[in-house]
Parts: structure tokens; C-alpha cells; sequence
């Protein structure tokens, strides 16, 4: 009797860590944290084409997360996507008024994120700016279709 509770004090401790195992995997996945928010700076970018881009999506500097997409909306004076930007407080008056984003993806079908690049202009952005150099993400549906068209044209 004694030898069967064991068993199932130890099926269920196996249980529970797989349990949580997959809450932890899942926050990692969708980009949660326990982290309290630190200080921040906002920057705005309009793209013409944001593809699947999400807001909590990482904002990268060579490579380095640097902070997260906090909204996307229509901007309306111009029908472009408007992309909200929340970066590391550290960064604020240190990124040139020439930065470019671009949307980029991580591996083929991987996810999509915002890469950074700083320019050379010796004035910065601060909170609130626009980001007026952005690329806009390739949509691997609209390079097939062209794909396609130029070897029918062939």
C-alpha cells in the first residue's frame, strides 16, 4: 500500500512540472513577462505593408531586443499601417532622426519583428517621434504571385 502512494505522489510531481513546463514554454511563445514595465520612450513608424506583424512584437538593435510593438492602427491620412513603438528608457535622445525600421522575419516562416538601424544625423528622436525610414515587410504570398506571373509571361 505504501509502495502505491509513492507512485502517486510521484505521477502526480511529474504532472505538475509538465504542467508547468508548458505554462512556461507558452508565456515565452507569446511574449509575456512577469517583468514589471521600466522606463520607456515611445516612437511611431508608418509602414505601407505591416504583414503579420502583432503588437508585442520584439524591436531589435543588432540583434538585441530593445523594446516591443505596443499598437498597430490605420492611419487614416494616409492609409498606411501606423506601428507604436515602446523602447528601452535608455535609448530615448540616443537614436539618430535617420533610424530605419524594417519589418523583418526570424527564420522563413517565423515570426515577424521590427529591426532598428541607427543612422548618422547628429539630432535625435525623442518620445512621441516618427521614424520616417521604414521597409516594409515581404509578404511571401505576393512573391510567389509574381513569381508566377513572370514565368507565365516567359
Amino acid at each position: 500500500m505504501k509502495r502505491s502512494k509513492m507512485m502517486e505522489l510521484g505521477v502526480g510531481l511529474f504532472m505538475l512540472a509538465g504542467i508547468l513546463g508548458l505554462i512556461f514554454l507558452g508565456l515565452r511563445v507569446s511574449g509575456l513577462t512577469f517583468q514589471a514595465p521600466g522606463d520607456t520612450f515611445r516612437l511611431e513608424a508608418n509602414f505601407a505593408n505591416i504583414g503579420g506583424l502583432k503588437p508585442r512584437a520584439r524591436v531589435t538593435m543588432a540583434g538585441v531586443t530593445v523594446g516591443r510593438v505596443s499598437a498597430i492602427e490605420l492611419d487614416t491620412d494616409w492609409y498606411d499601417a501606423r506601428v507604436i513603438l515602446e523602447l528601452n528608457g535608455d535609448l530615448e535622445d540616443r537614436l539618430s532622426r535617420d533610424t530605419t525600421a524594417a519589418i523583418l522575419t526570424a527564420g522563413l516562416l517565423g515570426e515577424q519583428y521590427i529591426g532598428l538601424s541607427v543612422g548618422g544625423d547628429p539630432e535625435t528622436l525623442s518620445d512621441g517621434d516618427t521614424i520616417r525610414d521604414t521597409q516594409s515587410a515581404v509578404v511571401l504570398e505576393e512573391l510567389i504571385q509574381q513569381f508566377l506571373s513572370n514565368m507565365m509571361s516567359d
